[in-house]
């Protein structure tokens, strides 16, 4: 056997080595993301499409650690009305609501470095970061988007929603789920004419009085403090 036969040979067994050990390891690499897809997608709202309150936490201390502190928002939107559309049209009517805002939210987050994510009911919520110079217009224009009429079979729905909006730079050293707190009792104060949009929550708002985690006057939290 030539010098040439017997230096190659050797190569064309590593080779083969690294062919055999890699073809498993592909197969589990390709298992192993179709498997966190399954699971990605389990963790989903099924009618809105949405992932829920841990991933939009997730996501927004993820933007609180790569971004600059001005960029990161988070908006809290609540539908007015949503009872007297069920009461009035039929539950259908409702979820084609929750469809509908979870398929538009959708839309806007696509094209920006963003999360939305229903937390129940017509409860939803949106981690973001925009540029300080734009992000109210922003805001407004999908406010806009959210509430532009739906078609439900030979009905016209009116859809409206209360937006309230927190920002980090606003919040120094608070965290994602704090910041959501915030945005989440400006909401409550635009939709109660306490405030007009758009509200930007302050401090106080961050850390509001609770009633078990959950802000006075949001639907249950009578009953939580009852069997506290």
């Amino acid at each position: 056997m030539s010098s040439l036969l017997r230096f190659q040979s050797p190569i064309r067994q590593r080779t083969l080595l690294l062919t055999t050990v890699a073809l498993p390891l592909t197969g589990w690499t390709v298992h192993a993301l179709a498997l966190h897809r399954r699971l990605a997608d389990a963790r989903k709202d099924q009618l809105s499409g949405l992932p829920g309150r841990h991933e939009l936490i997730a996501h927004g201390e993820r933007l609180l650690r790569t971004r600059h502190r001005d960029d990161p928002h988070v908006l809290m939107l609540d539908g007015v009305g949503f009872k007297t559309v069920n009461d009035t049209y039929g539950h259908a009517a409702g979820d084609a609501v929750i469809q509908t805002i979870g398929r538009r939210l959708a839309r806007w987050t696509a094209s920006r470095q963003a999360l939305a994510a229903r937390l129940g009911g017509d409860e939803f919520a949106v981690s973001v970061a925009l540029p300080p110079s734009t992000a109210l217009a922003e805001i407004a224009g999908l406010r806009e988007q959210l509430q532009q009429p739906l078609q439900h079979e030979q009905h016209t729905l009116r859809l409206d929603v209360s937006l309230g909006i927190a920002r980090a730079v606003d919040l120094p050293g608070e965290t994602s789920s704090r910041i959501l707190r915030g945005a989440d009792n400006a909401m409550y104060k635009v939709k109660k004419g306490l405030e007009a949009f758009p509200y930007l929550a302050t401090r106080a708002d961050a850390y509001a009085d609770t009633v078990n985690g959950r802000r006075a006057g949001r639907r249950g939290s009578h009953l939580l403090a009852r069997a506290a």
